[in-house]
């Protein structure tokens, strides 16, 4: 081969070794539109494929209300938490406030009993699949419990309501939580971005949702009887709880008690309300700074307070304090 003719082969590989860099470099740039490097999961594991930021910290955000979801659940039907049970899990957060077991009966106490490990189940899945972050410092005291039915009821209770007292307090209690993070679930289904991302999402809200409609059908089935220290019914204080939802979520209505007015009902031809939804019998759908206003108590995302006296935790909860 003469010398212009190799010169010319050098030339043209040249090019084509610039060009291959070149596209090397721009998947590099895409690659930092993704999440960090592949992280092996909570436990070691591979953790699968890489997700977009976006859907971890849609992920991450609803660690909050799973680990809340734990301790109550937790120290309710067992009298002790997290700590005892998978203290990895906690991911060396601060243990909670005011935990206590609940005087239940048999069978309520295996329904919390199963709720309890169900949430932990949750916990695994999500740190499974992103870093996550440790448990945030929650106050899952009686005291707090009672300073949100008062703030519901807007009237102050003597005795104050107590969420261990008995097994109707403990429905009642409950009726406060798992609905939250299912309607979190709902509102971030259509911004995730992956089938791994919508797929852990769904198996986490078809089992919150199932939650929140046993907990509603056995305070369905008690609808008449009276809350201790308050002198209204099951039904009335559902209803109020889920007025102050609404309230402090500050988008309208989004939340219904187990009894409503004819046209809120299923079709607009029923009071019974065993499953809250919309006029079509939708779940309703919740975002991340509707559900920090509730959970803090404050209606305000970046007013902590509430189950969390230092703020809930994440990349989302963090910039909504921030």
């Amino acid at each position: 081969m003469g010398a212009p003719a190799l010169s010319s082969v050098v030339v043209v590989a040249t090019a084509a070794v610039v060009c291959l860099c070149g596209a090397f470099a721009q998947a590099q740039d895409m690659d930092s539109e993704w999440a960090r490097p592949a992280y092996r999961g909570f436990f070691g594991a591979p953790a699968g494929s890489l997700l977009p930021q976006s859907d971890v910290d849609l992920l991450e955000f609803p660690l909050n209300l799973e680990y809340l979801e734990t301790e109550f659940f937790c120290w309710s039907a067992l009298g002790y938490g997290l700590d005892a049970i998978d203290a990895n899990l906690t991911g060396g957060g601060p243990p909670s406030i005011g935990g206590q077991s609940a005087s239940l009966t048999p069978f309520i106490r295996d329904v919390a009993t199963q709720f309890c490990y169900q949430e932990v189940g949750h916990l695994r899945a999500i740190k499974q699949t992103v870093r996550g972050f440790p448990r945030p410092l929650l106050d899952i005291s009686a005291a707090n419990f009672g300073k949100i039915i008062e703030q519901a009821l807007n009237a102050t209770l003597d005795p104050p309501f107590d969420p261990y007292e008995n097994s109707l307090n403990f429905l009642v209690a409950s009726y406060i939580i798992p609905y939250v993070g299912l309607t979190g679930y709902v509102g971030a289904n259509p911004r995730l971005l992956t089938p791994q991302a919508r797929k852990l999402l769904a198996g986490l809200l078809a089992v919150e949702s199932a939650q929140d409609a046993v907990i509603r059908t056995l305070l369905y089935e008690r609808g008449m009887a009276r809350v201790p220290s308050y002198a209204g019914g099951v039904a009335e204080i559902t209803a109020r709880i889920s007025d102050l939802r609404n309230s402090l979520g500050r988008r309208g209505v989004k939340d219904e008690g187990l009894v409503v007015a004819p046209e809120l009902g299923p079709e607009g031809l029923t009071v019974g309300n065993i499953i809250a939804g919309d006029h079509l019998s939708l779940a309703y759908d919740r975002t991340p700074e509707e559900i920090l206003g509730i959970v803090y108590g404050t209606g305000n995302s970046a007013q902590h307070g509430g189950f969390f006296p230092q703020g809930a935790d994440g990349r989302i909860a963090r910039g909504l304090l921030a």
